[in-house]
């Protein structure tokens, strides 16, 4: 069995709060667009948390028969979307054996929304009255293997499970079955649907969600007038492919993954360990796979949710893993500044955008950032975007349970 193939990015798929393609997507994100407004999706009165990051004008019917519309949760019909969007430009499908193309798709939470309208309808009308599809609507399985079904993906298929890092570790996972021989190409990516009465109310009463009514004083990542993260939802979706089948059929390549390191805090349920110890092994795995050295010009896509406590143990991360120098050359951006935390689909949409500095030269900003708290100096790219021949670009993600990822990547 090949090992160390090289692994690339032939294809992208976008339904976020910024737009309804991976194009409309990153040039909302270049040009700091801010996806965050009024939670519509129910009434707030009673919550403490009023915004998100919500999908807008979004119609699974473009994707979906009416009859799996009804059939699927929210999160599975936006994964499909975008899934459907990266398989269509990448071209992959039918050029590779079925039985060596994988799905590997994040997710942190799964079908809540319809947990939330199943439970409801028992306790009001009694258990007869619980769909026969409850079960496979809410499982945290169903994108990935929706997915599989719709493209006759018969390799390994299943969901990455990791709270916030869910997205870059089913990335991650999916190029480590290509590089090591287990697959020649996987459909990978994120997707989140739980801005939902439950998920606001959990998240806002452990304290972790910003109470901010005006959108541009939300999320706001390394500033010192953050105190909290808002909830974002959406699905990204990559086509991973081994690099010589990709150049054989001429393919277009967004980049290479080169790097991946996976790691756990091993201390708590939801808090960073506080000298961020697994967040930085993370890192150092994913560069030295990538073969960094100081003379890259580095981009990190942070993790950067905006509460107290993270942005501060992240920039300990990052100055713990490339030395204090070579961190505050860095680039440093959150694009959830933008697009909320979208919980398992914050690390997919996230290396779009890595994906996409790299190839284009253009940093997204965090946007709205005011007030630079002393404990985040960084090189932030504050508010608008800035042009950059980066050569290495790092992203970021630290999920609830203490789970690390950091993916890298390059330029072929």
């Amino acid at each position: 069995m090949s090992e160390n193939r090289r692994v690339v990015v032939t294809g992208m798929g976008a339904v976020t709060p910024l737009g309804l393609t991976a194009a409309e997507t990153w040039q909302a994100l270049r040009d700091g667009k801010n996806g965050i407004g009024p939670i519509t999706r129910f009434d707030t009165e009673k919550y403490k948390s009023k915004l998100a990051a919500e999908v807008r004008g979004f119609d699974p019917r473009q994707y979906l028969e009416v009859n799996d519309v009804l059939r699927t949760d929210r999160y599975t019909q936006l994964a499909v979307a975008a899934a459907q969007q990266a398989v269509d430009e990448s071209g992959a499908v039918g050029t590779v054996d079925p039985e060596r193309f994988a799905v590997i798709f994040g997710t942190g939470i799964g079908g809540i929304s319809t947990f939330e309208l199943e439970y409801a309808k028992m306790m009001e009308k009694g258990p007869r009255r619980v769909s026969p599809l409850f079960v496979p609507m809410m499982i945290s399985n169903m994108a990935s293997g929706m997915i599989a079904i719709r493209h006759d993906c018969r390799g390994s298929a299943m969901p990455a499970v990791t709270a916030c890092a869910s997205g870059s570790n089913a990335i991650g996972e999916a190029m480590r079955l290509i590089r090591h021989g287990y697959a020649d190409a996987a459909i990978t990516g994120g997707t989140e649907a739980a801005i939902s009465p439950s998920a606001i109310a959990g998240f806002a009463n452990m304290q972790a969600l910003s109470t901010a009514t005006d959108p541009d004083a939300a999320s706001l990542p390394f500033d010192r007038r953050r105190s909290g993260f808002v909830i974002g939802e959406g699905a990204v979706a990559l086509v991973l492919e081994e690099y010589e089948h990709a150049k054989a059929r001429g393919a277009k390549i967004y980049g290479e993954v080169c790097g991946y390191g996976s790691t756990c805090d091993a201390h708590h349920i939801t808090a960073p360990h506080p000298e961020g110890r697994g967040g930085a092994k993370a890192m150092q795995d994913a560069m030295r796979e990538a073969c960094y050295t100081d003379s890259d010009t580095v981009y990190i896509n942070a993790h950067g949710t905006g509460t107290p406590m993270n942005d501060v143990v992240e920039t300990l991360v990052i100055k713990r893993a490339m030395g204090e120098d070579a961190a505050k050359r860095a680039l440093v951006s959150s694009t959830k500044s933008m697009t909320g935390h979208m919980l398992g689909a914050a690390g997919a949409i996230e290396a779009l955008a890595s994906l996409m500095a790299l190839d284009t030269g253009i940093i997204p900003p965090t946007i709205n950032l005011k007030e630079q708290d002393e404990h985040c100096d960084l090189n932030v790219v504050a508010n608008e975007a800035v042009h950059a021949d980066i050569t290495l670009a790092l992203s970021n993600s630290l999920g609830f349970g203490g789970h690390n990822a950091c993916l890298a990547f390059r330029k072929v």
